[in-house]
């Protein structure tokens, strides 16, 4: 795909949604990392019904720590892993009082430090809650990126990589944002639904359902 092409692509994204950004619910940059780590292999949806039980209730480190891992449980037991991640996020709330004064650190190195926050984990956070140009690539991103050929890659780092290299600056910050929600809502992985796709002309995919 050339230059020309893939700056259409994300000239109608934006125009379509000037202004995007996650669907996971939060008000400040650690309930966003709380809601990251419970996304794991679990929807949106169903973590935004958790966390508005949990973040009244507790939506600080300390607040968490003092739920204990019993009572963390109870607010998330119908997000699947719950278990692990219950154990993950009491880690972490321990790490962030410990060694970052309650804080959200704001580099990589430091986010993937914490307990149950991989790469994509710490990308959301880098770029959703600090606007760094990170790209957080999931199953929608990696599809959308292979199918249209707006960065393909085999792996999931590749796609990363290229799609940091290949998308126009102007548009770097907010293309995790567009890519997601094309991945969720149009391109979808059973049936793209091409004829009402904003960028279909623009897309390289051969098999284009009508």
């Amino acid at each position: 795909m050339n230059k020309a092409k893939r700056f259409e692509i994300f000239s109608r994204l934006r125009a379509a949604n000037p202004e995007p950004t996650t669907e996971l619910e939060y008000s400040s940059t650690f309930e966003l990392l709380i809601a990251v780590i419970l996304s794991a292999q679990a929807t949106d949806v169903g973590v935004n019904k958790a966390t508005r039980r949990l973040f009244p209730v507790a939506n600080t480190p300390q607040a968490i720590l003092d739920l204990g891992l019993d009572g963390l449980k109870e607010y998330i037991r119908t997000i699947g892993l719950y278990n692990s991640k219950a154990e993950n996020i009491m880690k972490t709330c321990r790490a962030l009082v410990e060694q970052h004064n309650g804080e959200v650190p704001a580099t990589r190195e430091a986010l993937e430090a914490l307990p149950g926050v991989g790469r994509k984990t710490a990308n959301v956070v880098l770029n959703t809650a600090f606007r760094q140009p990170a790209m957080a690539v999931d199953t929608h991103i990696f599809r959308v990126s292979n199918r249209t050929g707006i960065a393909p890659g085999k792996t999931v780092r590749q796609v990363e990589d290229r799609l940091v290299r290949l998308t126009p600056k102007e548009f770097l910050l907010d293309a995790h944002h567009w890519l997601i929600l094309h991945g969720r809502y149009t391109c979808v992985a059973r049936k793209p639904r091409c004829g009402s796709c904003i960028i279909e002309d623009l897309c390289e995919y051969r098999d284009k359902i009508s």
